[in-house]
């Protein structure tokens, strides 16, 4: 599996300077963790779960999560449990029969440590086509029981399966109990290590616990009370680029607007891409575009979404400019003896200062890529739309 597959040869050569990698299950974790990006959310009752998520792998999808918790109603959890079951079986005879076309990393969010083991038992065999879990609300108590018990399936299937904790509770909101609240998560997290692929940030329960929701003129860094907590999350659970954090769910399909479009218009024209400006802003991918742009800004990579539409989008944003690139070379090549070097694209390099930030930078080439120039980067955004496009003609594409 690689980012933007479905790019031909040709376009992938004319649109990177160094193509996105290769990656997949047996991926080192940290590395798979980067790989995640446009994380696309299917309720767990949808019949066709199988074929959603293959006909996501082709729009550019590279991971996809069967809800059984907050995008279900409680009366219909066993039923979507089943539901699940079945399309993991089906999985497994298509692929058994060399039948079964390319699939994002699959995951299921859960709702206990039990639910954990009932999939597993009743899926049999055709578990080891779940990458992991999502394990909502997750707080110091309730994260030990559920990641031992991805601890224990996985070591039955004698693959990696891994947990992705969401951080989105009432102890981590309120600013009294935070600091403790990330103290006690922190440590499950350090004794599971290698069972935690990132964390995930709530941002709609977290916002929901003041009375807020954002609109699609607003970013979940523009709401103070969340983007505290964000920063706190960042602050504990990224230093030394030890964890990926990846971001709040982007909510918003297209609708009416108050403000203006955010989408400065000079890259599109340079490109003569005007038509796909408005068709972007039409869609409120400007909105999108934005609040991904201040993840990466606040060292949160990878994002939530719930429509086909945002996948490219989300994983284009992501790859690597070829200044960044270049400097981040730089650094590294001089790591070691300190001091500047000076940028070709004019900035200041101070290699111990920005000896981090240059590893980061050339993990996240290796899984996205290097753009050419910024016009690859215009094109690259069009190509996606394109391809969402061709893939669902003739309908809408289904909001997950």
């Amino acid at each position: 599996m690689r980012h933007f597959s479905y790019l031909t040869d040709d376009e992938r050569e004319g649109l990177f300077a160094v193509p996105p990698g290769e990656v997949g299950p047996a991926t080192p974790r940290g590395m798979l963790a980067l790989a995640l990006g446009a994380t696309l959310y299917s309720p767990g009752t949808r019949p066709t779960l199988d074929a959603d998520a293959a006909r996501a792998a082709t729009v550019g999808a590279t991971s996809v999560v069967w809800c059984l918790e907050d995008a279900i109603p409680h009366a219909a959890v066993t039923d979507a449990e089943a539901n699940i079951v079945a399309a993991l079986r089906r999985i497994d005879r298509r692929a058994a029969a060399g039948e079964q076309p390319p699939l994002p990393l699959l995951f299921v969010r859960v709702r206990s440590a039990e639910q954990i083991r009932s999939i597993a038992l009743a899926a049999g065999p055709a578990l080891t086509w779940l990458t992991g879990f999502s394990l909502p609300k997750a707080t110091g108590d309730t994260l030990a029981p559920m990641l031992a018990a991805i601890a224990e399936v996985g070591s039955a299937t004698g693959q990696p399966l891994y947990g992705m904790p969401i951080l989105e509770t009432a102890d981590l909101a309120w600013r009294e109990t935070r600091a403790d609240a990330l103290a006690a998560l922190s440590a499950v997290v350090d004794e599971h290590r290698e069972s935690v692929l990132c964390l995930r940030v709530g941002g709609t329960d977290l916002s929901g616990l003041f009375g807020l929701r954002r609109d699609r003129d607003t970013t979940i860094w523009d709401v103070a009370v969340v983007r505290d907590c964000l920063a706190d999350v960042v602050n504990r659970f990224t230093r030394g680029g030890d964890q990926v954090v990846t971001g709040a769910v982007w909510e918003h399909i297209p609708g009416p607007r108050l403000f203006k479009p955010q989408l400065r218009s000079t890259p599109f024209s340079d490109q003569h891409e005007g038509g796909l400006r408005q068709r972007m802003i039409a869609g409120d991918l400007d909105g999108l575009i934005r609040e991904v742009t201040l993840d990466k800004a606040n060292g949160v990579l990878g994002k939530t979404v719930i429509h086909p539409a945002h996948v490219s989008v989300v994983n284009a944003l992501l790859t690597v400019s070829r200044s960044e690139y270049d400097d981040a070379l730089e650094i590294l090549t001089a790591r070691g003896r300190g001091g500047i070097a000076v940028s070709t694209n004019g900035r200041m390099n101070e290699i111990g200062p920005h000896a981090l930030w240059a590893e980061l930078i050339s993990r996240r080439a290796a899984v996205y890529g290097v753009v050419a120039d910024e016009a690859a980067l215009v094109d690259l955004l069009s190509t996606g739309q394109r391809r969402l496009a061709e893939v669902f003609a003739g309908g809408e594409a289904q909001r997950a």
